[in-house]
């Protein structure tokens, strides 16, 4: 017997909704319920470089890598049905595969509400038992009522407000650090590796020169002629002839 069509939708669902493996049937196990992550593959431009130091719990205000936002009210999205989309305009938030606090909050409010969270209705992504389940892509910052119905909060009337994170660290397009690199060969570099880094710091060189810590933190060259022999002077090396009486 072939696999059911529902079957195949939430496993897809799943999959790219939610970057988890489906363990279950949806009515068994809802794919906010899924605790498996499988992710997808993306771009190299797109991949975060800080990602290794996002904590699993939401900070509680921002850091150099995490942005907060606290009901935060959304645009709705004019060429949708009726309040079924709405818009944060802002994009990469931190998605809940990073830690359970990094899910997103959804509340319902009147529109330019000073603080939703507690006067507003708090909307959950599973719904309230009515076919009212919404879904946030966390990539865009777009969320859509994608249950049947809408919940009874969501009106003309009405706004949507969210709270969540953001993360505003580096990416691949915009820098690496604090990174482990293996057998990766770097051709060029748009300045001389620092000598706190294991390189000498100079994009020049000279033929035959000798190098020395001209000072703790930078590398210089001292070069001579044929026959002459390396000495200190003034406590910098140097090059200089044997003269039959001090050297």
């Amino acid at each position: 017997m072939a696999i059911s069509d529902t079957q195949k939708v939430d496993l897809l669902w799943k999959k790219v909704g939610f970057s988890k493996t489906k363990t279950d049937t949806n009515a068994n196990k809802k794919a906010p319920n899924e605790a498996i992550v499988s992710d997808l593959i993306i771009k190299p431009a797109e991949i975060w470089s800080d990602v290794g130091s996002i904590p699993s719990t939401i900070p509680a205000s921002n850091t150099s890598i995490i942005r907060i936002y606290t009901g935060t009210e959304t645009t709705e999205d004019g060429t949708s049905t009726n309040n079924r989309t709405w818009k944060t305009g802002i994009t990469n938030w931190i998605p809940p595969k990073f830690g359970a606090t990094y899910q997103l909050k959804v509340y319902a409010d009147s529109p330019g509400s000073g603080n939703p969270t507690s006067n507003g209705t708090q909307l959950f992504e599973t719904g309230s038992g009515n076919d009212d389940q919404w879904y946030f892509d966390y990539q865009s910052g777009v969320l859509n009522f994608i249950g049947t119905n809408l919940p009874s909060q969501v009106t003309d009337s009405a706004s949507i407000f969210v709270s969540g994170a953001r993360y505003q660290g580096n990416t691949f397009a915009t820098g690496i650090k604090d990174v482990t690199l293996y057998n990766a060969t770097v051709d060029s570099l748009a300045s001389p590796l620092k000598t706190s880094d294991g390189g000498t710091g100079l994009n020049t060189f000279t033929t035959s020169g000798v190098f020395f810590a001209s000072n703790t933190s930078t590398m210089a060259q001292a070069t001579g002629s044929n026959g002459q022999v390396l000495q200190i002077s003034s406590g910098t090396p140097d090059f200089d002839d044997l003269d039959g009486g001090t050297y």
